[in-house]
């Protein structure tokens, strides 16, 4: 049993708390400069303690976590939410850019590609409507 206060490495954090899918990730997350630790670049074995701020960048996505405790044990979903805190402005951005993003799909159509079922389906009633 792990305590939940023992510091831990930043790889198996991430993956503890669900943050990442797996542990290869984590690591290729840490060493592609994805992951902060207390605003420094971090390595792998970086260890965590409660308190620290980890700023984990996904794609668009950015979150800004508070470690509340650690664990080295990949646990439920609801477990692994307990392990940190989102800061309101780190909520906010994703909110926001949740938003935008519904509007850009809402906006109009794909910008060229396979239509969707949906595209062929809307194209194939128009050809119907015109014949």
């Amino acid at each position: 049993m792990d305590a939940m206060d023992d510091p831990v490495r930043v790889d198996k954090w991430l993956w503890a708390a669900r943050l990442v899918k797996t542990r290869a990730l984590a690591v290729e997350a840490i060493k592609g400069g994805r992951v902060e630790v207390n605003g420094e670049r971090a390595k792998p074995s970086k260890e965590l303690h409660p308190g620290d701020r980890v700023e984990l960048a996904k794609g668009r996505l950015r979150f800004s976590l508070v470690v509340r405790a650690t664990s080295t044990r990949r646990g439920p979903a609801s477990k692994a939410a307990l392990l940190y805190d989102e800061t309101a402005e780190s909520r906010a951005a994703r909110e926001r850019l949740a938003a935008e993003l519904r509007a850009e799909r809402a906006a109009g159509p794909r910008d060229g590609g396979r239509p969707t079922k949906r595209d062929r389906r809307r194209l194939e009633a128009a050809r119907r409507r015109r014949a």
